[in-house]
């Protein structure tokens, strides 16, 4: 009886050992690895047998924290824009032929200087949005699409003073970019910047909204950026500044650097902005803006207790053209301006754009405080000088 026991014995272990060995090879059995099992099969290695592999399924599925949808709404509207311009400063001999032709490689190239920038098309009739500095004195102008489809452009009109520049295209089945709200944006939002940064292709870079109504940069006349730490390098001006839905909110202008690369301060122009700026160029083929002939200054605390002024915020008259607008409706040097056509002033800046904003020719009551007494004065505005870049 022991003999049969052993016998027994010896034969499951056998049968269980095979059967390890057989599970361990062919994952699919029952028993094999949970993890292997019912692979996809891949075609790969030695001919007749395939290597198994997970594979994950073909239908793509939503990605938490992705912004993807974004980027592809927006990122076909988004064109690269390579301008060229003549060296037009070069010595009258390095252009003469007989002259290149004796000294050879010796000589400077007469190529014509290129640069590279974004854009963005806000129009099917083919308006693009990009900056003014990257058409400024261009001879030639030409646009990318993100199909592969390359264009000639021709300039349709400039603003400096806010750094913006219309510039069209003659090309049928254009994505166009939706506009968003800037006024409805809020520090944290959410952003993508969208553009070609040093040349390298259409590129999206990923951050928020760092700040506000920024001012006082000197960076253009007119300003109000959105501040944004999201990346904005050479060759991103003029391009696109999208919220999470890949709506346009600006225009991508300028960064803060010591290096000349991204170090998180860019900044973009309100599409609110751009927008004006499209509307008046495309229909009067520049920016006309009001003026009333005044320079003037922030009123600090410090200031307001030294001349004993009646209020600590506004813009107090520094000078007044002598013949002009201002001049002519009484205005003088000291006074403060308290209002324009009901709207308060808090600063230079509110005042620079509320008198812009007003149509030439109109007079329009503008309250200001003189030795701590108000009154109101009509003034007619006139038309804004065109500012040379």
């Amino acid at each position: 009886m022991r003999r049969y026991w052993l016998l027994f014995a010896q034969t499951v272990t056998i049968a269980l050992g095979i059967y390890a060995v057989v599970a361990a090879l062919r994952p699919g059995w029952p028993g094999g690895d949970p993890l292997e099992r019912a692979p996809t099969r891949v075609g790969i290695g030695t001919p007749g047998r395939s290597i198994p592999v997970l594979q994950a399924p073909g239908t793509a599925l939503p990605t938490p924290g992705s912004y993807r949808e974004a980027a592809g709404r927006a990122m076909p509207a988004v064109v690269n824009i390579l301008t060229s311009k003549a060296m037009r400063d070069a010595h009258l001999l390095l252009k003469d032929p007989f002259f290149r032709r004796f000294f050879g490689d010796k000589l400077p190239p007469q190529e014509q200087m290129a640069s590279l920038g974004s854009g963005v098309i806000v129009s099917p009739d083919g308006y693009i949005l990009t900056n003014f500095h990257v058409v400024e004195g261009a001879d030639e102008i030409e646009v990318g699409l993100a199909d592969g489809r390359k264009a000639e452009a021709s300039v349709v009109g400039t603003d400096p003073e806010t750094d913006l520049a219309v510039i069209r295209i003659k090309e049928k089945n254009l994505p166009v970019i939706v506009l968003g709200e800037p006024d409805q944006a809020r520090v944290g939002d959410v952003v993508l910047a969208i553009g070609n940064p040093f040349g390298v292709g259409q590129t999206v870079t990923l951050g928020i909204i760092s700040a506000l109504g920024r001012n006082n940069l000197h960076i253009n006349h007119f300003e109000n950026f959105i501040q944004t730490d999201a990346a904005i390098n050479f060759g991103n001006s003029g391009g696109a500044l999208v919220d999470s839905r890949g709506n346009l909110l600006g225009i991508n202008s300028a960064i803060y650097s010591q290096t000349g690369g991204s170090v998180g301060i860019g900044f973009a122009i309100p599409v609110s902005t751009a927008k004006a700026v499209l509307d008046a160029i495309v229909k009067h083929g520049q920016v006309v803006r009001g003026w009333i002939g005044i320079e003037s200054q922030d009123i600090t605390p410090e200031l307001a207790g030294s001349f004993g002024l009646g209020r600590e915020r506004g813009a107090m008259i520094a000078g007044v053209v002598r013949g002009g607008p201002a001049d002519r409706a009484g205005m003088r040097p000291g006074d403060i301006l308290v209002s324009v056509k009901g709207k308060k002033v808090t600063n230079t800046n509110d005042m620079m754009n509320l008198i812009a904003d007003l149509p030439p020719g109109e007079k329009a009551p503008m309250t200001v405080m003189r030795k701590n007494r108000e009154t109101t004065l009509a003034v007619t505005v006139g038309r804004r000088p065109r500012q040379q870049p």
